[in-house]
């Protein structure tokens, strides 16, 4: 039975998700070292009674990071392996330490290193709609200066990114059922994020990835990918382009998976693949107790 390894991103995490995982080997250790590298207490955060807000760019993906990556420890200790691996925005590291593209420690300092730079490029705006008419939306972000389709989701669910004003004037002229701002502090994967993404560029250039274990859906090329080279050039390009999530539950159809596996807090991205693809099952693992421990 062909399975998938799917890893949610930022708007997934919850206040006291890391109780779950705490009876995990290693568990305890590993978001110390995260809050070592932080330099914040990343797991009273995820509590919700540390310094600092678990919702705050720098600490929400690195609390994905560490929680998802645990999860995957649990998994391959089990003898379980995917078919494909693929991982929505920030979830794309995980689904490339779940490949074996580089260690924990790696993935840290990368999570801790990308949360940081897009958190300090601020200046824009993302909105998500919901129930539109596409051709209508490619046509206004076309015609408008200064926003992108950032999340490509769903046929029936993106999100917009871009200046605030530009954001705005595409979502008060669609028509859709519903257009909601989202509460980040910058316009991620659009442009805008070019400064951050080349300071970025420049700490990946200098870290050494391996061969893929099994294929990789990346965010900007959702094809099947073992090589490490074009892991890195893929995830280089990922803070400027957009999410192609869309297109990633069209390739596991195509590959013929039959069940998507959502490694992390929440539902998010199963309920995507339920609603786009119901020809394949799906099943959550957010907690030891779902790995039967």
């Amino acid at each position: 039975m062909g399975n998938a390894w799917v890893f949610p991103g930022q708007g997934s995490q919850k206040p006291g998700m890391a109780d779950a995982v705490l009876e995990l080997p290693g568990a305890r250790d590993r978001f110390a070292a995260a809050s070592d590298l932080l330099g914040r207490d990343l797991l009273a955060i995820c509590a919700g009674d540390g310094e600092g807000d678990l919702n705050d760019t720098r600490n929400t993906q690195p609390a994905l990071f560490v929680l998802e990556s645990l999860l995957v420890d649990g998994l391959l200790a089990q003898g379980r392996t995917p078919q494909l691996v693929a991982g929505h925005s920030a979830g794309e590291l995980v689904a490339l330490y779940a490949a074996g593209v580089f260690d924990a420690a790696t993935g840290l300092r990368l999570i801790q290193t990308r949360s940081t730079l897009m958190a300090a490029a601020g200046g824009g705006a993302m909105t998500a709609v919901m129930g539109f008419d596409r051709a209508q939306l490619e046509d206004l972000v076309a015609t408008t200066e200064g926003v992108v389709i950032a999340n490509d989701n769903s046929e029936a669910q993106v999100v917009i990114s871009g200046s605030p004003v530009a954001v705005a004037t595409v979502s008060s002229q669609l028509s859709c059922k519903r257009a909601i701002p989202l509460a980040v502090s910058g316009a991620f994967h659009s442009p805008l994020m070019a400064e951050a993404a080349a300071a970025f560029a420049e700490v990946l250039a200098a870290v050494p990835f391996g061969e893929a274990r099994v294929p990789v859906l990346s965010n900007t090329e959702p094809t099947p990918e073992t090589s490490g080279s074009a892991l890195k050039a893929r995830l280089t390009s990922q803070m400027t382009n957009a999410v192609r999530w869309r297109e990633t539950m069209q390739r596991l159809v195509a590959e013929g998976i039959e069940v998507a596996v959502e490694i992390g807090p929440g539902n998010v991205l199963s309920g995507l693949i339920k609603r786009s693809c119901p020809g394949i099952a799906t099943a959550q693992i957010a907690s030891a107790a779902d790995l039967g421990l």
